[in-house]
């Protein structure tokens, strides 16, 4: 008998609600159900659904029904949305789906919001959608960071030929698959020392110093889904005295990733508190807050430093390993977060600005906005423009799902456009293809008021998690969504 397969779609489609039920009954039916047929797995799930309480103690089930139940009714406060929310601004409105809009008009209704926008790359997330920038009055929202915090993209640039890249293919492919690990759990043996790891939070907050042995042993991995490190060349047209490097082409060494579990553990503990603080219209639930002013507020801001701080190490990391090998040092590294919430000045007064899947474009600001695995990326100089609240997009952002990417493109197709563009692949999938992903330069014509373009990156050893696509759905869908 094959394995059972499940997609969210089928269990939204019997009444499940959109958000992290989902993927815990997909993963608890596709693992503990696994050799019944579909019908019967949606029964069972039909059944929780019904009367989730029945469940409570069946030690399989339990999962599923716990995240069905409701909240209770003496925690926390009712709070409704604005009839009207506040103004924000669209990049590249044509190209971005209803479901990103809707999310979006969602956010700016919340009585803590005070300037927003929505970037040319986005598409729909929990909470605030992928690509939104949302400015608030000291509060801060969890998944309006989302489950990676502090996903980053960081790139080096080495004086060396890029023919090299062709030359050497061998010796840059070693280089890179033994500079770091992929997988939603891949973890290493040996444990790389490191001072963020020496960071007090660990030893101030009970869920921090429980996640501390597993971050050691994460620190430098690169997770799955949409994260990569990968070798390419890179052009510089003409010297920017920001960036600083002269014109003239190089090898750079890009990758991105995020926090891995331990940013999506601090996202899952503060939003279920967020949750029962703050009881929002259910399809407004996942923009729960928590203030600066209350204590778990200020714990989950303590602990959201430290994961972009974890996730900058890991990066750093792996930048220094492949470094070393090269013999070399880079001449320039440029880096950024673009899952994370900072606290920056707004008409003159502080507030909490959430980029959720958008890069920092404050005035001369410098970031990185990568397109696919044969698409060019680009280095960016931001232009600091109030319309966007100084943001601007974290990439091409996806225009077909995982699963549909999986159904609609062939192998050969995919095998095609890597060889079309001269790209070798090291492990990846269909559900991660070129073909599953906007046009970056649509993207970056959407946004010319927002950057100044300074540099290219064009693709050449691209480094994925090697799992099996087809698999992708018995994952963590968060972390697999590099949310």
């Amino acid at each position: 008998m094959s394995k059972l397969k499940l997609t969210g779609k089928q269990i939204r489609a019997i009444g499940y609600p959109e958000g992290p039920v989902v993927s815990v009954a997909m993963h608890t039916m596709c693992t503990k159900f696994k050799h019944h047929t579909e019908a019967e797995a949606l029964e069972v799930l039909k059944q929780i659904l019904n009367a989730p309480e029945n469940y409570l103690d069946d030690e399989v089930l339990k999962p599923i029904a716990e995240k069905l139940m409701p909240e209770p009714e003496a925690e926390g406060m009712n709070i409704s949305l604005n009839v009207s929310g506040i103004q924000f601004n669209v990049f590249g409105q044509e190209h971005i789906e209803e479901g990103a809009m809707h999310q979006m008009y969602q956010a700016a209704k919340l009585p803590i919001a005070v300037a927003g926008a929505l970037m040319p790359d986005a598409h729909s997330g929990y909470g605030l959608p992928i690509g939104g920038v949302l400015a608030t009055e000291n509060a801060v929202i969890p998944y309006g960071v989302g489950v990676d915090i502090g996903c980053r993209m960081c790139l080096s640039v080495f004086d060396i030929d890029p023919k090299e890249l062709l030359q050497k293919e061998a010796y840059f492919t070693r280089e890179i698959n033994e500079a770091t690990l992929f997988g939603s759990g891949a973890q290493f043996q040996q444990a790389t020392d490191h001072e963020v790891m020496e960071n007090e939070a660990f030893g101030q907050l009970p869920l921090l110093k429980g996640l501390h042995g597993r971050a050691w042993k994460q620190l430098g991995s690169s997770g799955s889904g949409n994260h990569f490190v990968e070798f390419g060349v890179v052009e510089i047209a003409e010297k920017d005295e920001l960036l600083g490097i002269e014109a003239g082409s190089y090898v750079g060494l890009l990758s991105h990733s995020g926090s891995r579990a331990l940013g999506a553990n601090i996202a899952n503990h503060y939003t279920k508190i967020a949750i029962s603080k703050r009881r929002l219209p259910q399809d407004a639930k996942n923009l729960a807050w928590l203030t600066l002013d209350e204590e778990e507020g200020i714990e989950y801001w303590i602990a959201m430093n430290l994961a972009g701080d974890y996730a900058s190490a890991c990066h750093h990391i792996i930048h220094q390993k492949i470094a070393k090998q090269l013999g070399r040092k880079p001449i320039k590294m440029v880096e950024n977060h673009h899952n994370f919430a900072w606290k920056e000045m707004w008409e003159g007064k502080e507030v909490i600005v959430h980029r959720k899947g958008a890069t920092p474009a404050g005035k001369d600001v410098l970031g990185i906005i990568p397109g696919s695995m044969t698409a060019d990326g680009f280095i960016v100089k931001g232009k600091g423009e109030a319309a966007s609240v100084n943001s601007a997009s974290h990439g091409a952002g996806r225009k077909m799902s995982r699963s549909r990417a999986i159904a609609s493109v062939t192998d050969k197709q995919f095998k095609d456009e890597l060889k079309k563009f001269g790209v070798k692949l090291l492990g990846g999938g269909l559900d991660e293809s070129p073909f599953a992903y906007k046009d970056i330069n649509m993207v970056m014509q959407s946004q010319k008021a927002l950057v100044n373009v300074v540099g290219k990156f064009t693709p050449k050893i691209v480094k994925m998690d090697g799992a099996k696509h087809k698999n992708w759905t018995k994952k963590n869908t968060a972390e697999i969504s590099g949310e």
